[in-house]
């Protein structure tokens, strides 16, 4: 008998489509675009929801009821998981974003269900975890302006600074410690095919096997090829 495919549940659904309908698009502009943030939203509102979707009917089929996930740097592009992990999974979620005012948007749109983000560094978590997100974070060009150029291949010879980034490269590290120690083992990572180099060198040094979903799927907002990664 051919097994049923997973999907999202009608709840589900129904709460990211309300969720989404009550961002503060406006305010959202800035925070993501230095300049077209309406039109920005207007392109991206849609995908975000699709795209995010898919990406959460994913993790449903990995993850296990009433596991705990820790998402670092979370935004609207993560509402559809975390709202699939809480209300189909019973598990516990820990979002954190270091941007203030999105934050406080995200909290008013979800304040109907029992999921708040929260401004802190993941780094501060100290609960284990069996599900790590980490997507779009350790090349953010905002944070790590020189390591994000260099991984997506575009850095300049000429202006790239290569003290800056030994910084940015160390400060790094430092995150993906602190994050993957949280994880138990096994455990689930989901991040980007860029990122997931960084995932790799850790189990690397531990001897700690891991295996690389071959299925990608496109990030709502940035494009980066997100991935699953099985650890242990």
């Amino acid at each position: 008998m051919a097994r049923k495919p997973v999907m999202l549940g009608p709840a589900t659904r129904r709460a990211i489509k309300e969720i989404f309908a009550r961002l503060d698009y406006r305010r959202l502009g800035p925070i993501y675009c230095d300049e077209g943030g309406d039109e920005f939203w207007a392109a991206k509102r849609g995908p975000c929801q699709r795209l995010g979707a898919k990406v959460a009917t994913a993790l449903k089929a990995r993850l296990k009821p009433g596991g705990t996930s820790l998402y670092v740097g979370a935004g609207v592009a993560e509402i559809s998981p975390l709202v699939m992990e809480i209300l189909e999974l019973n598990r516990r979620v820990t979002a954190c974003n270091l941007r203030e005012k999105e934050v406080q948007i995200l909290n008013r749109a979800c304040a109907a269900l029992p999921l708040r983000f929260q401004h802190h560094d993941a780094g501060s978590v100290k609960q284990g975890v069996d599900h790590l997100w980490l997507v779009s974070v350790l090349n953010d060009p905002e944070r790590f302006p020189e390591l994000s150029v260099l991984s997506y291949g575009r850095a300049n010879p000429v202006t790239f600074n290569a003290k800056k980034f030994v910084t940015q490269q160390r400060a790094v590290a430092r995150l993906v410690e602190r994050c993957l120690g949280r994880l138990t083992i096994p455990g689930l990572v989901t991040t980007t095919v860029e990122e997931a180099v960084w995932i790799a060198e850790w189990c690397h040094r531990r001897g700690i096997p891991y295996k690389i979903d071959p299925h990608t799927f496109a990030s709502p907002t940035v494009g980066d090829p997100i991935c699953l990664m099985r650890i242990g």
